[in-house]
């Protein structure tokens, strides 16, 4: 059961890394540093956009509405750190 545990903590540090790609990149693209008609940029922003935009639609529909400023990434990685933390302290060590 721990190595499964592993796996999953191993995922959610990797889903992480993909939001915080995801944010700066939104972040290059609407301050005009990166081009999304080049296809190479443009096939990394569909996938990450395709990876993070289920989870972050609902927590957008949630938030109220903060003007241009988009807080619903912050949202989720603290709640993928407080799910960590809790498969770490409290689920791991107490599977035999």
């Amino acid at each position: 059961m721990r190595p499964i545990l592993a796996i999953i903590v191993i995922i959610l540090d990797l889903y992480k890394y993909l939001l915080i790609a995801a944010a700066v990149l939104s972040w290059l693209v609407a301050f005009q540093v990166v081009n999304t008609r080049n296809q190479f940029i443009s096939m990394i922003s569909e996938f990450l956009y395709r990876i993070t935009e289920p989870v972050l639609r609902p927590i957008r529909r949630w938030m109220p509405d903060l003007g241009g400023l988009d807080i619903s990434p912050i949202i989720l990685i603290l709640l993928i750190l407080l799910i960590q933390m809790y498969i770490t302290d409290y689920i791991v060590p107490n599977v035999p």
